[in-house]
């Protein structure tokens, strides 16, 4: 279902560019498609800009990004879901943005981080289409800086290392929305592996791919709560966090031990959190059903109690879907409204999904959209 969706996506990319719309001729021109996905974290919440391992995957939904060449220095995006354009000219090789949407201030920052990569930009024409729900915490903003700077970089004829692409799309995403984002969700777009979610050391970029069961569904739930990360509490919480590691005299509370942070919730809720990422993983890997929805758990209850970032509705989605059969769930994204992720049997992932959302919008008002994900590749040319 996923991959027909992709399908559709990409001919409608196609057939918006390739013909030039040119009154004198229709000029039939060759289109490039990349792909890059979003994620969904399993566990390792708030802790990859404290330097801490994570627990990311890189999931069958995302950002697609079509381009074909033009003969002026302009480039210009088109977004097929919202219909709306946004104009850039490659003045100076730095480029001037030329107004348009709100998201052509990411288009303008991943120019420039295509730039910096050793792109020599030419004039395109972008179309861009999206199978990741907006405002969900799925990452659908990293995917899209990703995919924006790959197609620059493909239509300028180079491949960037998939980390160095990851950090370039970070820096792009700090320019263009001014959240001081960690680099967790670009290293998953671009690392990600079928298959397997991805142990990252923020700290050294190192990446151990770790296999998903085959019987187990991952199953992510849209509370029906947008999450607007500029407008969160994001960068506050950040801020206390790099204040405690300095009042320590650490790089960042990746150095801290429990003890040393006890005081201070938001801190101790990045120490236990990097704590309980290995612990998932040794769970899950000795097949151990009962550990791992007792860490999600865990994990889920410092995000709500210690770092303050869940809601009552979120709660309750967590709590349902532990009631009817998940093995564990857990708020996942920065919070503030978004997604919950569960692991579920795989052949009740259905009937779990349709009874707790059920319930969820009988108690809430809020209407659920849940879908089983898969582990993914990371960004990559699809033609």
């Amino acid at each position: 279902m996923e991959m027909r969706r992709t399908d559709l996506r990409i001919a409608e990319i196609i057939k918006s560019l390739s013909v030039a719309n040119q009154v004198e001729s229709r000029i039939q021109r060759e289109v490039q498609v990349v792909s890059a996905p979003g994620r969904v974290n399993l566990i390792g919440e708030h802790v990859d800009y404290n330097d801490g391992i994570v627990l990311p995957m890189a999931i069958d939904r995302g950002v697609l990004v079509g381009s074909a060449r033009r003969e002026d220095d302009q480039i210009t995006a088109v977004s097929l879901d919202l219909n709306t354009e946004s104009q850039f000219v490659t003045t100076n090789r730095y480029g001037a943005e030329s107004g348009g949407p709100s998201w052509g201030a990411f288009l303008a920052a991943s120019v420039r981080a295509a730039i910096r990569l050793g792109a020599d930009v030419p004039g395109l024409d972008l179309a861009l289409t999206s199978t990741l729900p907006m405002g969900a915490g799925l990452s659908s903003s990293a995917a899209l800086t990703v995919a924006l700077i790959l197609s620059l970089c493909s239509a300028s004829g180079i491949e960037p290392d998939p980390r160095e692409l990851a950090l370039a799309a970070q820096a792009a995403e700090i320019e263009a929305v001014g959240v001081p984002v960690g680099n967790m969700d670009q290293l998953a777009s671009t690392l990600g592996v079928e298959g397997h979610a991805l142990r990252i050391d923020c700290r050294d970029l190192s990446v151990t791919p770790i296999a998903i069961p085959d019987s187990l569904a991952v199953l992510v739930l849209h509370s029906g709560i947008s999450r607007v990360l500029e407008s969160s509490a994001y960068a506050e919480r950040r801020a206390s966090c790099e204040e405690v590691s300095a009042r320590l005299g650490y790089k960042s509370l990746r150095d801290a031990s429990a003890d040393e942070v006890a005081d201070n919730p938001y801190a101790r809720h990045v120490v236990s959190e990097i704590a309980r990422v290995d612990s998932f993983i040794t769970a899950l890997i000795n097949n151990d059903l009962a550990g791992v929805g007792s860490i999600l758990s865990a994990g889920h209850a410092s995000l709500r109690d210690d770092f303050d970032v869940s809601l009552p509705a979120i709660d309750t989605l967590v709590e349902l879907l532990v009631k009817h059969g998940a093995i564990g769930a857990r708020l996942t994204g920065a919070g503030f409204g978004g997604c919950v992720v569960a692991l579920t049997p795989i052949a009740e992932v259905r009937e779990i999904a349709k009874a707790a959302t059920d319930e969820y919008e009988h108690l809430t008002d809020n209407k659920a959209q849940a879908f089983a994900v898969h582990a993914s590749a990371g960004a990559h040319r699809v033609q």
